[in-house]
């Protein structure tokens, strides 16, 4: 049951990370604009220039928030990496003992080809 709902929740994280994908490019293209226009302003020294920059910043920051939503998909992305995790941490035999029980050596050998 745990693992249906680690399949159900990842599927449902990779669509949400699916929808919000474009938004997630332009959301991460506008906060590079952004970087390297505040690089430019810093470098200008006329005001009309400055002027220049602080408008081209504005049209970038709003763009910028109009796709902030896009942050929904950096969190199921990091959701997805969770339950990826979580997925591959499921271990079914439990904690291994070191043991010359038999029956212990072949439940670690089973669960050692398992992981591959």
């Amino acid at each position: 049951m745990k693992k249906f709902l680690l399949f159900i929740g990842g599927l449902l994280a990779f669509f949400i990370l699916l929808a919000n994908l474009g938004p997630m490019i332009v959301l991460g293209l506008s906060i590079w604009l952004l970087y390297v226009i505040f690089k430019q302003f810093i470098k200008t020294d006329s005001t009309l220039g400055k002027i220049g920059w602080v408008i081209a910043g504005l049209i970038v920051i709003g763009i910028g928030l109009s796709n902030l939503y896009a942050v929904l998909g950096v969190a199921a992305a990091y959701a997805l990496y969770l339950i990826y995790k979580s997925w591959r941490n499921d271990d079914p035999v439990g904690p291994l003992k070191e043991d010359n029980d038999p029956f212990q050596n072949f439940e670690r050998q089973w669960a050692e080809i398992n992981r591959l």
